[in-house]
């Protein structure tokens, strides 16, 4: 199993902590780091300072908004960032949700499965230094040609319900999925190879994003309740999280309380279903079941806090807990 960070931009903590997991990640062996987007950084911004602050790992971009960001943008901040930093760039492409889309940004997301596509087909062309040829029915791109050099980047797909799959088993290099158990991670990677198979071709590895956090204080673990709580009543996470035993709390999140009402009811146990959470040994055990749940990759994203500034406690624990596995 492959491991490599997040950043968790936790809206608890100054957002220059992101720096000091970055260098925190680099320092414990990791080789790369994935820079999201939604309420705090500019992606591609954060990916420049970042980049002169560390020396050598590499840097993943998302999953980006494919309804919000369209692929000459992304293509031209990616290449921005490898050429100024000298870094190994890739890009991950989803659909975020209906707050950051419609919400935040005004825009629809409509035929969100296409737009990924789409998307997808088109930015391939550009960070390989081709001139986009994509005339899409919600996103394209036609006659660009990046001007700075090609940063051949590869392509990760997150990926939930089932369209989102067939695109990503016919145009990723790689798949992402993000806070999920090892049962649910395990039904996704079944659909992804289904879908592999219809289409023909090879299924890509598959990444998870998994919060982490080795013998937390109580500040991680607020942090890590708050963190699952706009999930609780998700079409498919909400499932999740009931088949784990957490019924009652679904059910009393779809009955929409107040947010604070919400994360009082939130146990700590609910957090371990989607996570790396407790003593090394637990971390390393729970390692185990993703990877026999088929996951090749877990993206750890750090709980922080005053006494574990930047996760760096916990991804040096987490790296040697999860020992047997390759970096």
């Amino acid at each position: 199993m492959r491991l490599s960070v997040s950043l968790g931009l936790w809206q608890d903590r100054p957002p220059e902590e992101a720096l000091e997991t970055a260098r925190a990640a680099e320092a414990a062996g990791y080789p790369e780091l994935w820079i999201g987007e939604m309420a705090t950084w500019d992606a591609f911004a954060l990916g420049t300072a970042i980049g002169a602050a560390t020396s050598s790992i590499s840097l993943t971009f998302g999953p980006l908004a494919v309804t919000v960001r369209d692929p000459a943008m992304i293509a031209m901040g990616v290449a921005s960032v490898a050429a100024l930093t000298g870094r190994t760039t890739g890009v991950a492409l989803g659909t975020s949700s209906d707050v950051v889309v419609r919400g935040w940004h005004g825009r629809s997301r409509s035929r969100a499965a296409t737009a990924l596509e789409e998307s997808a087909i088109a930015l391939r062309q550009l960070v390989s230094g081709e001139k986009s040829t994509v005339d899409g029915s919600v996103v394209g791109s036609q006659g660009y040609r990046l001007r700075l050099p090609a940063p051949k980047s590869p392509l990760t797909i997150a990926a939930f319900g089932p369209r989102a799959l067939d695109v990503a088993a016919r145009h990723a290099d790689r798949m992402v999925v993000n806070l999920v158990s090892p049962a649910t991670a395990g039904a996704l990677v079944s659909g992804l190879r289904e879908a592999a198979s219809r289409a023909g071709v090879t299924p890509p590895p598959v990444a998870a994003w998994v919060v982490g956090a080795v013998d937390p204080g109580p500040a991680q673990l607020e942090q890590l309740r708050r963190g699952v709580v706009g999930y609780l009543a998700a079409p498919g996470y909400g499932e999740m999280f009931r088949a784990a035993g957490f019924g009652e709390l679904v059910d009393f999140a779809r009955t929409r309380p107040h947010p604070r009402e919400l994360l009082a009811a939130v146990p700590v146990e609910a957090i371990a279903v989607v996570g790396l959470l407790g003593s090394r040994a637990e971390v390393a055990a729970k390692a185990a079941e993703y990877a026999a749940a088929g996951i090749d990759e877990l993206a750890i994203v750090p709980a922080t806090g005053d006494d574990d500034p930047g996760g760096a406690k916990t991804l040096a624990a987490c790296r040697s807990a999860v020992g047997p596995f390759d970096a």
